[in-house]
């Protein structure tokens, strides 16, 4: 049986943390203080490279934490800037004395301002915009300085408004002339009509955003101010606030306990977003996209309590609750406006889009298998539940029977998820041997191997990724890169996160703790190595065949993150190479023959270029007619693009046959699934994985040819 690495990983980094705690007490009765003398003293015994808090630590956090409250610099004045300077090169001692004046200043004095700001946005927004005037904005609000009093406070919130409205303004005017080409006799509205519609989308906007920070408290921004400390450390390292953590839990196991219901506030209602398909709502066909809730009510209580008006997450903490508990909706209908009350029993909600899913797909008489793998999953308290790698080595096995050849593994867009499914993932197509090495700060390394003698897949292989594909994923690619077990096709190179993050309780350190949920810390507490001894920091993974993609000119990866941890190597591990493949390294020469020569993959390029370009544009003008004039020469190059979406790889993509059953009762998955296969019908990366496989098994099939013959003429012989 193999080790449970992660639990393993987790249990050592207690138990060394552990023994520092027990000469160090934490009982501040004030939770701000506690939980910042708390969360520092963890990172700086467990972080795998912890930093001395000193006056350059303090500015850059200065700066980070402004710059979260106020990134457009459109709340605070210079002259508040003045008052918070003090702090700038003092924040170190603030954090070893326990002190917090410095976020008190800066939150009490932001929500001054922006009580300030709302009568300043619905003056403005009162008046009808002139869009002939010559001015212009510019968006790089880091180069800009603070205003220095309320009329150029004004002003520049003006700007912003202008630009805002301008934008809607534009596109209301192409709907309409779009209507009257539609329809001639369609009487198109007044430029006066439609720059009111504008202003008022503007305005809905903005008291949507005031909707949204209304409902925070001062736990929000502390979480903030906390998240400033640590993210000097690494970009990885990350405090979680109790409802942040459930979160975060959810998001690596898919898996949540509640109704099956996504939910948003709009105003003072708290209204259903989204069904999830196979949840008790669903099941109850009792409940719609667009009901809003009014009250809630608990089996064991009378009295139901009313959301109308409370924090998205308040009422979601009342509506989510344990497996089997049942709770009592009060709803307003979206049809027909009637009120009535649901009662439903929370059950566990897999949410699908989390999960492995897989595809067959036929290319002259030969069939492959496809497997998008979103993240690498698992549930925190129990391994053995679902989790990516049961998943895999379940798809592979169907794949199988319906008689897959080669297999894709689509890695695009994934961001990590658990060390060990890597390393069980891995042992599915190799013997066994070493999948990952591990280091932390001072200790040996650890190497993570696969012990499992069985393969479950040992024909042809490819993995695609991207410059999304992050930790996790990073790993399983470069072990079957270093195998020679895959050919890895995609970007440049991979994310190029290469360090290991472990989630710690922070309430387990506290005694007769009656300040509530503390939370807890994301913390970088190792390094991993590929087999080779290389790391994947900064560098990622390199793929066999480069193609581009819409990432490929923008700055996506960890070298483009503040604070990330050096590059460097170690000693490699001992591994053999697979010797399963025949001419692998001419499988890779004509994937990059063929990548050179698509016209499809060039416009990709184009594109790429045209897409960084745009996003390094920051002066734009606020008269209509050039902003009509740069924008249609913006859409008469975006239209040179459109080649993109129309193109066709003439490969028709099916579900296995267990999930057609679930069609039947499903149609919301079936749905689905058929946009995934539309999509990858369109996906010339997927066509060129199947290319590669349908090389590497006719190398394979033309060699065994070869030796089968030159061994029956040596019995003729």
């Amino acid at each position: 049986m193999k080790k449970n690495l992660k639990i393993l990983a987790v249990i050592l980094l207690m138990a060394a943390a552990a023994c520092s705690f027990t000469t160090k007490n934490f009982d501040d009765p004030n939770k701000d203080k506690l939980l910042l003398d708390l969360i520092t003293y963890v990172i700086n015994q467990g972080h795998y490279a912890p930093k001395d808090i000193n006056d350059n630590f303090s500015e850059k956090v200065y700066n980070h934490f402004l710059e979260s409250l106020d990134p457009s610099k459109r709340f605070f004045y210079a002259k508040d800037i003045a008052e918070f300077d003090k702090y700038k090169d003092q924040l170190d001692d603030e954090i070893k004395n326990k002190e917090i004046n410095f976020f008190d200043l800066a939150y009490n004095l932001l929500n001054q301002r922006m009580e300030e700001n709302k009568s300043l946005y619905k003056e403005i927004l009162s008046r009808p915009f002139d869009f002939s005037e010559e001015e212009e904005i510019n968006t790089d609000y880091d180069k800009q300085e603070y205003v220095s009093s309320k009329e150029e406070m004004r002003e520049r919130w003006k700007k912003q408004l202008k630009f805002n409205t301008l934008i809607n303004f534009y596109d209301l005017k192409q709907d309409e002339k779009a209507k009257k080409e539609k329809d001639p006799s369609y009487e198109m509205k007044s430029d006066a009509e439609l720059e009111k519609q504008a202003r008022e989308s503007t305005m809905s906007n903005l008291d949507n955003f005031y909707d949204f920070t209304n409902d925070l408290e001062r736990d929000d921004y502390f979480s903030v101010y906390i998240n400033s400390i640590v993210e000097e450390f690494d970009p990885h390292t990350y405090y979680f606030a109790p409802q942040d953590k459930d979160r975060f839990d959810i998001a690596m196991s898919g898996k949540l306990e509640g109704i099956g219901a996504r939910l948003i506030k709009d105003g003072d209602d708290i209204t259903i977003t989204d069904v999830i398909s196979g949840g008790p709502a669903w099941r109850s066909d009792e409940i719609d996209q667009g009901d809003v809730i009014l009250k809630v009510k608990q089996e064991d209580e009378n009295e139901a309590v009313s959301v109308v008006g409370m924090r998205l997450d308040d009422a979601v903490d009342l509506i989510k609750g344990p497996k089997g508990t049942k709770v009592t909706l009060t709803l307003r209908k979206k049809l027909m406006g009637n009120i009535e009350d649901v009662t439903l029993t929370r059950d566990v909600i897999e949410i699908e889009e989390t999960y492995a899913k897989s595809s067959m797909v036929e290319k002259n008489g030969r069939k492959f298998g496809v497997i998008n793998l979103p993240k690498f999953y698992f549930d925190m308290d129990d391994y053995e539940s679902r989790n990516a790698a049961s998943d895999i080595k379940k798809d592979i096995i169907r794949l199988k029977q319906e008689g897959m050849e080669g297999l894709v593994l689509d890695l695009r867009n994934n961001g990590g998820g658990s060390l060990k499914t890597v390393v069980d993932i891995a042992g599915l197509f190799i013997k066994d041997g070493p999948v990952v090495q591990v280091k932390s700060n001072g200790q040996k390394k650890e190497v993570l191997k696969d012990e499992d003698p069985q393969i479950v897949w040992d024909g042809p292989l490819v993995i695609l990724v991207n410059e999304l594909s992050a930790s996790a994923s990073e790993i399983l690619a470069a072990a079957m890169q270093d195998y020679k077990r895959a050919i890895i096709i995609g970007s440049k190179q991979t994310y190029g996160k290469g360090t290991v993050q472990n989630v710690i309780d922070l309430n387990r350190w506290l005694r007769n703790n009656d300040l509530g949920d503390m939370g807890a810390l994301k913390i970088t507490t190792q390094k991993f190595y590929r087999v080779n001894g290389g790391s994947t920091q900064l560098e990622g993974v390199k793929s066999d065949v480069v193609v581009p993609d819409r990432y490929s000119y923008v700055d996506v990866g960890e070298k483009d993150q503040e604070n990330p941890l050096p590059w460097d190597k170690i000693d490699p591990a001992d591994y053999s190479v697979w010797n399963g493949y025949v001419d692998y390294e001419e499988a890779i020469k004509a994937s990059k023959e063929r990548m050179s020569e698509n016209p499809q993959l060039k416009l990709i390029d184009e594109n790429a270029k045209w897409i960084k370009e745009q996003s390094q544009e920051n002066v734009y003008p606020l008269n209509y007619d050039r902003y009509a004039t740069e924008a249609a020469k913006d859409k008469a190059v975006a239209k040179q693009f459109d080649a993109l979406k129309n193109y066709e790889t003439n490969l028709t993509y099916t579900s296995l046959p267990y999930e057609k059953e679930q069609f039947a009762t499903d149609t919301v998955l079936k749905e689905k699934r058929e946009r995934w296969h539309e999509s990858l019908s369109k996906d010339v990366y997927m066509e060129e994985a199947i290319n590669v496989l349908e090389d590497i098994k006719l190398n394979n099939i033309s060699r065994s040819k070869v030796a089968d013959a030159n061994g029956k003429q040596k019995v003729k012989d």
